[in-house]
């Protein structure tokens, strides 16, 4: 068993932020809906308030993905924190890893040196 002692903070926000920010794309869409929805209802009523409505809905369905972005950055590096920490205290993850071997090949030919021939 291979045990990880640490990790490298950074590494980890950066990886969280794109993987928070990803998972907000993927909420914009109900935004956008919910603005949409709310300009129907609001259509007979008051047309501001439709405006309003739509207009919110597009402005969370930009910036959700990177407040989700910035909202993983900061809590990967609080889990890193934490993990280092933790990992000091109570030891790491342990991973069983398989090691495949590997075959060496070179991108060109590896051609010896050339020897002196020894005078007869």
């Amino acid at each position: 068993m291979n045990i990880v002692k640490s990790v490298g903070v950074m590494s980890v926000a950066r990886i969280m932020g794109l993987i928070y920010g990803c998972m907000g794309l993927l909420v914009a869409p109900v935004f956008l809906l919910m603005g949409m929805a709310s300009s129907i209802v609001s259509h007979g009523r008051s047309p501001v308030m439709g405006i309003f409505g739509m207009g919110f809905g597009i402005l969370f369905a930009i910036f959700i993905p990177v407040i989700y972005g910035l909202m993983g950055f900061v809590m990967g590096a609080i889990g890193g924190l934490l993990y280092n920490a933790f990992a000091r205290w109570v030891g790491g993850f342990e991973l069983e890893l398989e090691l495949r071997p590997q075959t060496l090949t070179a991108p060109y030919p590896i051609i010896p040196p050339v020897t002196a021939i020894p005078n007869s």
